[in-house]
């Protein structure tokens, strides 16, 4: 479904800096660059400690200074699934202390999780089945050699 059209102007050195940003990313028009920025702009702000980053998995929210934001719910679910008698305070703790990741910047991305937990949950279930199929490959190659 195709947003409503709207006319914004853009300073002359924002625009060109935003026809930088679509030529250097093939496949991609001054709109959808411009409506992509504006809406990270817009979760930042919303969310002062995240940030958003290119990767090997897209593009991504992300913690400043810190892992993205689906390695920090995976790891608080992972928590809870192994340890399901904690205490909210006590699971974040303990997720901080195994992680070298500070509780601010957990709470933050779980925050950003609550706001847009189809996105960061897609990105959990994609790293859940990549594993599962490396940890399936690793298994047949060792039941084939005999190791």
């Amino acid at each position: 479904m195709a947003g409503s059209p709207s006319s914004i102007r853009f300073d002359p050195d924002v625009l060109r800096r935003l026809a930088d940003y679509t030529a250097a990313h093939p496949g991609t028009s001054l709109s959808s660059a411009g409506n992509r920025l504006v809406d990270e702009a817009l979760r930042s702000n919303e969310h002062p400690l995240i940030v958003f980053r290119d990767g090997p998995a897209g593009r991504r929210a992300r913690l400043v200074g810190g892992p993205d934001v689906w390695q920090v719910i995976r790891a608080v679910r992972s928590t809870r699934a192994a340890e399901p008698d904690l205490d909210a305070e006590t699971r974040v703790a303990v997720v901080s202390e195994n992680s070298g990741v500070s509780v601010p910047l957990i709470r933050a991305a779980i925050g950003y999780w609550s706001a847009y937990p189809d996105e960061v949950d897609m990105l959990v279930d994609r790293a859940d089945r990549e594993e599962s199929e490396a940890r399936n490959r690793w298994q047949r190659e060792h039941e084939l050699l005999g190791a």
